[in-house]
């Protein structure tokens, strides 16, 4: 189920009331008691979820997991993930509902960081604390006239309206498990087309992947420590799902084939009733660490992540 966001939580929970199973995309609602109120709607009617994180679908960030959880890189010391894209950078970007609270509830947070958050949790661990920034940095935009994308560009000379939720945002986040990271997310990066990637330093090495060559992952495991190499990877067969597609490694991916991992996932959790990928149970705590962000940017303040 793809709509405004504001349209996630009614939707959704009439789906589950109904018996159906429910896909949605994220963010689930404008807030975590949206999210939360899905969750309760499907553990109520026995139904399986599936939430569109899709980037935990790509081989090489399943690699990736598969690395750091065997310990081949050691201790997780300190991160960086970037989700910048300039599809809001022109300033007559249309004002669409995606910059209205009461549609779209957070602005990047939401859309992009959001994302983010769930690729720290899913190769991380969970997020125990934070602190962010956000900025609007185009804070008046021309109000559309029709239907448009989130690309669109409204001719000059138009009304006007107000943008209601942040362009940019900054935040340093621990995790339970001591890691140190910065997730950086914007909307209007003019000159950056997704891009979207991570940094994951450890005691023994590191990993490194950009979205733009998604079928590769730099590693480096070396063991030498100083002046310590780092190699390219390709994606190939027993790295996630990628045997589904191609028989050899280096044959690229797309976008779109993250979206078949993903209906398959949820396909295979209705037939065998456990889950395959990102829930919604995932969404919740996606949700409570977006919170905890528009929280800190507000306080200025380091801010626990709580679970409600």
């Amino acid at each position: 189920m793809t709509a405004p966001n504001h349209l996630h939580r009614p939707i959704a929970t009439a789906a589950a009331a109904a018996g159906r199973h429910v896909w949605v995309e994220k963010p689930v609602g404008l807030t975590a008691a949206d999210a939360l109120a899905v969750e309760s709607a499907v553990k109520h009617a026995g139904v399986r979820s599936c939430v569109g994180f899709n980037y935990r679908n790509v081989p090489a960030i399943r690699q990736a997991r598969d690395l750091i959880a065997g310990g081949s890189l050691g201790t997780v010391t300190h991160a960086r993930f970037r989700l910048f894209s300039d599809y809001a950078g022109h300033p007559r970007g249309a004002l669409s509902w995606r910059f209205e609270r009461a549609q779209g509830g957070t602005g990047v947070l939401g859309d992009l960081a959001s994302h983010g958050v769930d690729l720290v949790r899913f190769l991380l661990g969970e997020v125990s604390e934070v602190i962010a920034d956000t900025a609007i940095f185009i804070g008046q935009r021309p109000r559309p006239v029709g239907a448009g994308s989130h690309y669109a560009v409204a001719e000059s000379g138009g009304p006007t309206g107000e943008v209601e939720n942040e362009d940019y945002v900054c935040s340093m986040l621990r995790t339970a498990a001591g890691a140190r990271v910065v997730l950086e997310a914007s909307r209007v990066a003019v000159g950056d087309q997704n891009n979207y990637g991570l940094e994951i330093h450890a005691t023994k090495g590191l990993v490194r992947w950009d979205f733009r060559r998604m079928g590769e992952l730099e590693v480096s495991t070396a063991g030498s420590y100083a002046s310590q190499p780092v190699a390219t990877v390709f994606a190939g067969p027993g790295h996630g799902d990628y045997a589904a597609f191609q028989p050899g490694a280096a044959v690229a991916m797309s976008y779109d084939d993250l979206k078949v991992i993903e209906a398959a996932g949820f396909f295979a959790s209705i037939a065998d009733g456990k889950p395959h990928g990102a829930t919604v149970e995932d969404a919740v705590a996606s949700a409570q660490v977006l919170e905890a962000m528009t929280q800190s940017a507000q306080t200025g303040r380091w801010t626990l992540v709580r679970a409600q």
